[in-house]
C-alpha cells in the first residue's frame, strides 16, 4: 500500500471519528463542510439540504443552504435557495441526479451574461463541483459543493474521497432529518392534542351549560308548582278569614288561621330543602353519638313502618362520634327510611348500620372524599329497587317517580346537599327486585364530646329588658312592620330603617342604641355585616343580631328565616340580657350570598 493511500485512510478515519462523535447539528454541518474543503483543497465549500415538496417555506424541491465556508455574505444570500434550473454546479447536479463539475465558469456558454456568473465573479469563484448526498435507499437528501478561485478539475483520487465523505455525510444528514421530523411531529402532536383538548373542554362546557339550564328549568317548574299550591292555601285561608270576621263567624277563625300557618310551615320546609340541595342551609355541627341516635330512629321508623317491615340497627363497637348537625342527620335518615318503606309495599327489612371508616390517599378517591376518618352510615332495604335508567337522576331536584301529590322530588337532593355541606358524601346502590342501599359518609369528630345541653324547656326564664332601644334594619317593608310591632309589644323602643345608609344616619343623630337587628342582605352597596362594622365604630358597646334567609352560619347572634315571632322575641331578649355579648363579627358567621 502506497504512502498516499495510507495518508488517505488516516484522513478519512480522523474525519469519520470527528463527524460521528459530534452531537450538535450545526457543528456537524460545519465539520462536514470543513472536511470537504480539506479533501479537495478548495477555498470555498457549502452544504445544502433538499426541501420536500410540502416544505412550509414554500421552497419545496429546492436546495437550502445549511452551511458555507469562505463565501461573502452577498453570495450566501444569493445561494440561500437553489432551484432546479439554477446555472451552477448545484443546479446541474439537481437536474442530472449525479455529481456535476464546472472546471471554469468563464468557459461555460450557458452562464455567459447571467446574474449567476456575476455573483461567481464577485465571490472570486472560477470552478466548482457538487456531489449528491443520497440515503442508502437512493433518496436524494442534499449536496456537498466545493469551489475554487482558479479553474480546476478535481482528480479521481479526490472524487473517490469525496464519495466516501458523501456516504458518511448522507447517513448523518438522514439521522438529523429524522430527528428534526420527530421533533416537529412532537410539537405538532402537542399542538393538536392541546387544540383537541380545548375543543373537548368547550364541548363539555356547552353540554354542562345545557344540562344546567335543563336542571334549572326542571327546578323552577317544580318550585313554581309547589309554591303556587302553598301560596294559594295561604291566600285562600286569609281571604276566608277576612270573610268570616266580617260575617261575625268568629268560631271559624282559628280553623283558617291554622290552615294558613300550616301552609306557611310547609313552604318553610320546602325552602329548607332547596337550601339543603344548594348547600346553603344553616348547620350547627357538633359531636353526635350515633348509636343513641340510630336506635332512637329505629324505634321511630318501626312504629311508622307497620308490622310487615322489620327494622334492624347494626353499629360497630367503639363507634367514633360524628361531626354533624344532629337534627339534619335525623331528617336525612328519616327521609331515607320513608323511601325504603315505600319501596316495600309487601313488607321487608330496613337495616340502619354505622361503622368507622379510615380512608387512605389511595382509597379516598373511590368515595369522592379527601383522605381522613369518617363515619359510614347506610340505610338498606329489601324492596323493589331502582331502575338503571332512573338511578343516575335520583339526586336531581324535583325528580321523582312517585305519583303527583305524593312527593316533591327534593328528599334525596336535600340529603345530597346536606352531606356535601357537612364535608361528607352520599352514594346510592340499587338493583331491581333486590333492594337499595344508600351510603352516607360524615366526618369524624376528633375532639372531646360535650355533655348534653340543658333542656330548653327547663331553662330559667329570662327577664324582659323593657325600655331598651333597638335599631331594626330590614328592607322588606311588611316584615319590618311585623317585627317592629313584635318588639314594641315586648316593651322595647324601636328605630327602623330599610337600608344601611339610613341606619347609620339614625345612629349618628340619635341617642344610644342597645341592639342592632339587621338583615344580612340589604339594598345598595352595604350589606348587614358592613353595617355592623360601621355601626360598632360609632357606638362600640352596640350589640348586634343578624336575621337572614340565605346564609350558611350558626350561632346565637344569627337567626335564620323563616322564624316564629316568639323565637325572634326570645332571641332578642336573650342577647340583651347577656352581658358577655358585645358585637358579632364576620368570624361569628360566614356570609355566602345576600339574602
Amino acid at each position: 500500500m502506497t504512502t498516499t493511500a495510507l495518508a488517505d485512510i488516516d484522513l478519512l478515519h480522523s474525519i469519520s471519528v470527528t463527524l460521528i462523535g459530534e452531537q450538535d447539528r450545526r457543528a456537524l454541518y460545519d465539520k462536514i463542510v470543513d472536511a470537504a474543503a480539506s479533501i479537495t483543497g478548495s477555498q470555498f465549500a457549502t452544504m445544502q439540504v433538499l426541501c420536500p415538496p410540502d416544505h412550509p417555506s414554500g421552497h419545496g424541491g429546492q436546495l437550502q443552504l445549511l452551511c458555507s465556508r469562505g463565501l461573502p455574505p452577498e453570495a450566501v444570500q444569493f445561494w440561500q435557495w437553489v432551484r432546479h434550473d439554477a446555472l451552477s454546479s448545484c443546479g446541474l447536479a439537481l437536474r442530472r441526479g449525479e455529481r456535476a463539475i464546472v472546471s471554469d465558469f468563464e468557459r461555460w456558454d450557458e452562464i455567459t451574461g447571467t446574474e449567476e456568473l456575476l455573483c461567481f465573479r464577485n465571490a472570486g469563484i472560477r470552478a466548482a463541483q457538487t456531489t449528491p448526498l443520497q440515503s442508502r435507499s437512493g433518496q436524494l437528501l442534499g449536496m456537498i459543493s466545493t469551489h475554487w478561485s482558479q479553474p480546476h478539475q478535481p482528480s479521481e483520487r479526490v472524487l473517490r474521497l469525496l464519495d466516501i465523505l458523501a456516504r458518511t455525510a448522507a447517513d448523518l444528514l438522514e439521522r438529523t432529518i429524522a430527528e428534526e421530523a420527530l421533533r416537529e411531529l412532537n410539537e405538532t402532536l402537542e399542538q393538536r392534542v392541546s387544540q383537541r383538548t380545548a375543543e373537548l373542554m368547550a364541548a363539555e362546557e356547552q353540554l354542562r351549560q345545557s344540562q344546567k339550564m335543563e336542571a334549572v328549568g326542571q327546578l323552577t317548574g317544580g318550585l313554581a308548582h309547589d309554591f303556587n299550591n302553598l301560596l294559594g292555601s295561604i291566600s285562600g285561608s286569609l281571604e276566608l278569614l277576612s270573610h268570616r270576621i266580617h260575617q261575625g263567624r268568629m268560631g271559624e277563625v282559628d280553623k283558617h288561621i291554622s290552615a294558613a300557618r300550616s301552609a306557611a310551615s310547609r313552604a318553610a320546609i320546602l325552602t329548607h330543602r332547596l337550601l339543603a340541595f344548594s348547600r346553603r342551609q344553616t348547620l350547627e355541627p357538633k359531636a353526635v353519638e350515633l348509636p343513641t341516635l340510630l336506635h332512637g330512629m329505629s324505634e321511630l321508623v318501626q312504629r311508622t313502618a307497620g308490622p310487615g317491615i322489620r327494622v334492624d340497627t347494626l353499629c360497630d363497637v367503639a363507634l367514633w362520634p360524628a361531626f354533624v348537625d344532629a337534627s339534619q342527620l335525623e331528617n336525612a335518615l328519616l327521609n331515607l327510611c320513608n323511601n325504603a318503606r315505600d319501596a316495600m309495599p309487601g313488607g321487608g327489612q330496613i337495616t340502619l348500620a354505622a361503622r368507622n371508616l379510615a380512608l387512605t390517599v389511595h382509597e379516598a378517591p373511590q368515595h369522592d372524599l379527601a383522605p381522613g376518618q369518617y363515619l359510614h352510615l347506610s340505610v338498606t332495604d329489601t324492596g323493589i329497587g331502582i331502575a338503571p335508567e332512573v338511578l343516575p337522576h335520583v339526586f336531581e331536584p324535583f325528580y321523582t317517580t312517585k305519583p303527583v301529590g305524593q312527593g316533591t322530588g327534593l328528599g334525596l337532593s336535600m340529603i345530597y346537599g346536606f352531606a356535601q355541606q357537612s364535608g361528607g358524601q352520599v352514594k346510592i346502590h340499587s338493583k331491581q327486585d333486590e333492594g337499595t342501599r344508600v351510603d352516607l359518609y360524615l366526618p369524624r369528630h376528633s375532639g372531646d364530646v360535650a355533655e348534653p345541653e340543658q333542656d330548653a324547656a327547663k331553662a330559667p326564664e329570662i327577664e324582659l329588658q323593657q325600655g331598651k332601644v333597638i335599631l331594626l334594619v330590614e328592607d322588606e317593608h311588611t316584615m319590618r312592620i311585623i317585627l317592629q310591632e313584635t318588639l314594641e309589644e315586648q316593651g322595647y323602643q324601636v328605630l327602623q330603617a330599610g337600608d344601611g345608609v339610613v341606619a347609620l344616619e339614625l345612629l349618628r343623630s340619635g341617642g344610644d342604641v342597645d341592639l342592632l337587628v339587621s338583615d344580612v342582605g340589604l339594598p345598595g352597596a352595604m350589606d348587614g355585616w358592613q353595617l355592623a362594622e360601621q355601626a360598632t365604630a360609632i357606638q362600640p358597646a352596640l350589640k348586634t343580631m343578624f336575621i337572614t334567609g340565605y346564609v350558611q352560619a350558626a350561632g346565637r347572634q344569627v337567626l335564620t328565616k323563616p322564624f316564629t315571632l316568639h323565637a325572634f322575641a326570645s332571641r332578642v331578649t336573650e342577647l340583651l340580657a347577656d352581658p358577655a355579648i358585645s358585637q358579632a363579627t364576620r368570624a361569628d358567621a360566614t356570609v355566602m350570598v345576600k339574602s
